[in-house]
């Protein structure tokens, strides 16, 4: 396949590149909840360190403002409700190639660089998005 105008080849294997961003949700009872979004594209180095940057302390961050579905979820399904032990921060993870597996079972998300511009534009990280935000700690 040809780029219209720009005369650049793509092969299909790098039409085909997604990534997997992997968090988890641990609550303070150190109890975990892992969540995963299939990105279309391939993060570099750079972009992983840019990510972090935009993170609280390079590895927290508030689901809900980024629009990436919570995974706490999980936890509630097992206890029946919230609890004292929650609180808003997932974790970032890693992000890594996706599978065969990883493509047919997760819906698209996002690509990555939308993903990432949308880290780039917060500039607080608001726990009060959270169901799970404590106003009065």
């Amino acid at each position: 396949m040809q780029l219209s105008g720009m005369g650049t080849d793509i092969s299909q294997e790098d039409e085909a590149k997604y990534c997997v961003l992997e968090y988890l949700y641990r609550d303070a009872a150190n109890y975990k909840a892992w969540g995963e979004a299939l990105l279309s594209g391939a993060p570099t180095d750079y972009d992983i360190a840019t990510l972090r940057a935009c993170l609280d302390a390079g590895e927290y961050f508030v689901a809900e403002q980024v629009g990436i579905p919570p995974a706490y979820q999980e936890l509630w399904d097992l206890s029946g409700v919230p609890t004292d032990n929650d609180h808003a921060l997932h974790e970032f993870v890693t992000v890594r190639p996706a599978s065969d597996d990883d493509r047919k079972s997760l819906p698209l998300f996002a690509s990555w660089s939308d993903l990432l511009k949308i880290f780039q534009g917060v500039a607080a990280w608001d726990c009060a998005l959270s169901p799970n935000c404590n106003v009065d700690a």
